[in-house]
């Protein structure tokens, strides 16, 4: 193909200023309208080196968020792989916020820097603002705000109480994250300036709902034993409840309110994180589809030069790259590579089907209208219902995909779908499955609370095909949140088909009841 330039280059060589920085950045959001027409927040570009880039990886890519030690061991960690040279670093950082935060390195050449702005600054930007999951369950205009409260909130706290009160709560905290949001709609939307702002109302009357439920407690015995009156508190207490953070700040009886509120912080953060791990294909998806195609059509039109279309390309390569099975590199699908392939292969099906394409994807085959069906699956799919949709023959043939079926109770394992029409629907189906949240994370809720007796609290696990938890981090994070309810607690495993039970976990009352 030949090439005839008609911008001038953004840049040549591999050194850059911030003005080259602003040419590529209105360079890129051009063409990222004109490609795609994608929709995106406002950008906010920071240039850091290796080790603020470090530092972001300790705090889980936050710009702001309060001290802990885990964190600084996260930073000991990846600084020591770093600089052995046995893994790199990032060429980029994005915040799912309004403005939208993209952090840079300062070590990237001109044309990596061109890459990122396109793959984080209009990719993943415009799917953080148009995902349904996104929209649903994270307050982008709030984020940096309720951040910055909260790295002021547990500071003051430790100050206040000192720091090994404060790191006790928030260890406990962070053990229950995975149990601490909500995985169904609400009745509001999340508000995290509104959060802020009712923090100090909160203080007046944090125990008002507490003491009215447990002021009832010396009443008649024999009538709160009852089925009927169990039934009428598991309803005022609105069980089951699939948020243990949520439960645990309104209703455990030991704690202080700034205790309830540090469990609020955490169970935040964690709720601000939830789509993100449902959508790590579709969105890596986004943001490498997106720079494929402005890279490309930057190259085209003469803004980067053929050296550095090469050098992208490398660079993209290495991303999308699937190791095979016997590979040493193997961990399982590349979410970059599946996603990638899957994006394009939607491309093709929309402009060049052919008959399988038309009885699979009637919807889509040739309509021609690349970008708007592709801006449709990625504000209305997560990753579970986008494999299961579209991922097409075509592409299992290409990757060589099938299903083995791995029964605990048989003695092999087995093939269970092949290339035929039936087997590709079993292997979407099968591969679909591997990003469900619910294979993912475990269904863990509190069921009952015993109100008239010893204030046993009472979780149950529904387990899926019988998997268990496992025994020893069961037990730790159970006698953690006994500490955080003051008294004995009870896990349940059971087979939610059957109610059958199959394995009780306890944990006693903490022998001094209350964190100190």
């Amino acid at each position: 193909m030949t090439v005839t330039a008609t911008h001038p280059l953004l840049f040549s060589g591999t050194d850059w200023d911030f003005n080259t920085i602003r040419r590529i950045y209105d360079a890129v959001e051009k063409v990222s309208g004109a490609v795609l027409g994608l929709d995106t927040y406002p950008n906010q570009i920071e240039v850091i080196t290796a080790e603020q880039m470090l530092d972001a990886y300790a705090s889980t890519g936050m710009p702001l968020l309060y001290k802990h030690w885990s964190f600084g061991k996260q930073f000991a960690h990846h600084e020591m792989i770093y600089r052995k040279g046995m893994g790199g670093l990032a060429y980029e950082l994005v915040i799912n916020s309004n403005p939208c935060i993209n952090y840079i390195m300062e070590e990237n050449t001109a044309t990596m820097q061109t890459l990122v702005i396109a793959h984080a600054a209009f990719g993943h930007n415009h799917f953080f603002k148009n995902n349904y999951l996104f929209r649903q369950w994270t307050d982008a205009e709030g984020i940096l705000d309720y951040l910055a409260f909260a790295k002021g909130y547990i500071a003051a706290c430790e100050e206040r109480h000192g720091l090994a009160a404060v790191e006790r709560i928030l260890d406990i905290a962070h053990s229950l994250m995975n149990q601490a949001v909500h995985r169904y709609p609400r009745r509001s939307r999340l508000d995290l300036k509104a959060e802020k702002k009712r923090e100090a109302e909160r203080h007046a009357h944090q125990e008002q709902v507490y003491n009215d439920l447990w002021r009832t407690v010396p009443g008649t015995p024999k009538t709160f034993r009852t089925e009927a009156a169990a039934g009428r508190r598991r309803a005022l207490l609105k069980l089951p409840e699939e948020n243990i953070l949520y439960f645990l700040e309104k209703t455990a009886p030991l704690l202080q309110p700034w205790q309830r509120e540090v469990l609020r912080i955490v169970r935040q953060i964690a709720q601000y994180f939830y789509p993100q791990s449902q959508t790590k294909v579709m969105n890596e998806g986004c943001a490498t589809y997106s720079h494929y195609r402005i890279m490309t059509r930057l190259h085209e039109q003469g803004s980067i030069s053929d050296g550095a279309f090469l050098e992208f390309l490398q660079s993209h390569a290495n991303v999308v790259m699937q190791p095979t099975f016997d590979s040493p590199r193997y961990s399982g699908l590349n979410p970059y590579a599946i996603g990638f392939a899957m994006m394009q292969d939607i491309a093709r099906i929309c402009e060049t089907p052919d008959d399988e394409d038309r009885e699979w994807f009637p919807d889509i085959a040739g309509q021609g209208d690349v970008s708007g069906v592709l801006k449709h699956v990625w504000a209305n799919y997560r990753d579970e219902s986008f494999l299961a949709q579209f991922l097409s023959p075509r592409l299992i043939r290409e990757w060589r995909l099938f299903h083995i079926e791995d029964d605990a109770g048989q003695p092999a394992l087995t093939v269970g779908a092949i290339h035929d029409e039936r087997g590709y629907r079993r292997i979407r189906q099968a591969l679909a499955r591997q990003y469900d949240i619910a294979w993912q994370q475990a269904d863990i809720q509190v069921v009952d609370v015993d109100l008239d007796g010893d204030r046993q609290l009472t979780l149950q696990h529904d387990t899926v095909n019988h998997t268990l938890l496992h025994d020893k981090d069961a037990e730790l994070v159970l006698q953690n949140l006994a500490e955080l309810w003051g008294y004995r607690v009870v896990l349940r495993e059971v087979d939610p088909a059957t109610g059958k039970l199959l394995k009780e976990h306890v944990a006693k009352a903490p022998q001094k009841p209350g964190l100190l």
